[in-house]
């Protein structure tokens, strides 16, 4: 379960295209924050995705990834020409095919390839009826579905949408915001050159005239209980009533919302499959993972990583893709789940209600992300100095490590117990069990 959500220049404040992603997955699956290289492949090479091996191409773009720990693709991610891309599990008709390609090795291999939305779209499509789509997403038990995915530039954007081998995709006017089901109708751009016969012939529409790509091929069952027409509509209505005036700010404000009936100051009594910021919980649903917000000009993009679960308690730091080691490189994988495995001890404990005044810490959250907002505002308005960049950088991340691990150590010691219902407390309780909290 997630949510993806991109405002093009016509629609933010300062004309820039902003990008942004919840990753919800199951709570204990760490959620990594990688960077690689553009690297040259010899005639031949190939490539191990998660679940099958395909050929490689000459060169491939540096990349910033998102990702699941165990699996290759990645949830969302950036690379060099600001190519940013998201992916959503969706519900359909179409029966799952064998272990192939995940929606995301689709996404990661668009941006090691491709330098635009458009050249993006057709990658996908490409190997989705080369390859197709199939395999267990899950990381603690099964889970399979079929992707969509947000792809923006720093000029264009795209939806593309697909159930198994067929596909469509729609440009992106001005804002949108895409969750866990199918959204376009019949108004596409570009389509796989079947699928309306292919949902004639099983009279899931009478015409032409009469398809709609969504409501042809969505399971109707599961796409429900997801609860995406909650949250995408809570996503798109914000956009829209801020469209003009849209910042990052706006989207980290969005990503860390809670739907009805959550307090927003203590939300971690129940869980909130509806929310954008997902708690987990319930008999259905996961947990958001991972947040990240990227604002791209053509001067030049800043990345806003959480590197943590649960945005509503985390900090957003800033981030540029200079020479530096802020984020971790493909072998260094153990470093990077310490890292997540850190802020996931704190969520932990806040969950536990350990966190002697969680009031006082999430000020402090608030006042470091605000300096370093305006901190990146100097980098952006002084020709994207990659010195002060890498200086700017180095101290938001030194100043959040500080203070997670000063709250993790002080709470520690402390008595307290989860809050909730019987079911959301042993829920909690099995999660911590299992990873070693």
């Amino acid at each position: 379960m997630c949510d993806t959500m991109v405002a093009l220049g016509s629609a933010t404040k300062d004309g820039s295209v902003i990008f942004a992603k919840n990753s919800d997955r199951q709570p204990n699956e760490p959620h990594l924050m990688v960077r690689v290289p553009r690297k040259r492949h010899p005639q031949g090479a190939k490539v191990k995705c998660t679940y099958i091996t395909i050929d490689q191409v000459e060169e491939t773009y540096e990349v910033l990834l998102l990702k699941p720990s165990w699996m290759w693709g990645a949830e969302m991610g950036a690379n060099e020409f600001g190519l940013n891309i998201g992916n959503e599990a969706v519900f359909t008709k179409i029966k799952q095919g064998p272990p192939s390609l995940l929606g995301m090795d689709l996404l990661r291999l668009a941006l090691e390839r491709c330098r635009t939305s458009l050249e993006a779209v057709h990658l996908i499509t490409d190997l989705l009826e080369k390859h197709g789509q199939g395999g267990n997403c899950g990381y603690e038990k099964p889970f399979t579905y079929h992707n969509s995915f947000l792809i923006a530039d720093r000029e264009s954007a795209w939806v593309l949408e697909t159930a198994g081998r067929f596909w469509v995709a729609q440009q992106i006017k001005d804002v949108r915001a895409i969750s866990n089901r199918l959204s376009i109708g019949g108004d596409f751009d570009l389509a796989h050159s079947e699928v309306v016969d292919y949902a004639i012939s099983r009279r899931w529409c009478r015409s032409r005239e009469d398809f709609d790509f969504a409501r042809c091929f969505t399971n109707p069952l599961i796409t429900h209980f997801s609860r995406s027409a909650d949250r995408e509509r809570a996503c798109s209505l914000r956009l829209q009533q801020d469209k003009g005036e849209i910042t990052v700010e706006t989207m980290m404000e969005i990503l860390r919302s809670h739907g009805p009936g959550m307090d927003n100051d203590t939300p971690f009594s129940q869980p909130s499959l509806g929310s954008p910021c997902m708690h987990g919980g319930g008999l259905v649903g996961d947990h958001t993972t991972g947040s990240y917000v990227a604002k791209l000009t053509s001067e030049g993009d800043t990345y806003w990583l959480t590197g943590s679960s649960t945005p509503c308690i985390s900090i957003f730091k800033p981030y540029w893709m200079t020479e530096n080691d802020i984020i971790f490189a493909e072998e260094q994988e153990e470093e990077a789940l310490e890292f997540w495995m850190l802020r996931e001890e704190l969520h932990r404990l806040v969950l536990q209600n350990k966190v002697g005044n969680l009031a006082e810490y999430r000020q402090q959250a608030d006042e470091l992300e605000q300096e370093f907002l305006a901190l990146a505002q100097a980098v952006n308005t002084r020709g994207r100095d990659p010195r002060l960049a890498n200086t700017i950088m180095k101290q938001a991340w030194q100043r959040e490590q500080e203070l997670v691990s000063a709250t993790v150590k002080q709470s520690r010691p402390n008595s307290g117990t989860i809050k909730g219902s019987p079911f959301f407390k042993r829920y909690w309780e099995k999660q911590n069990k299992k990873l070693g909290l």
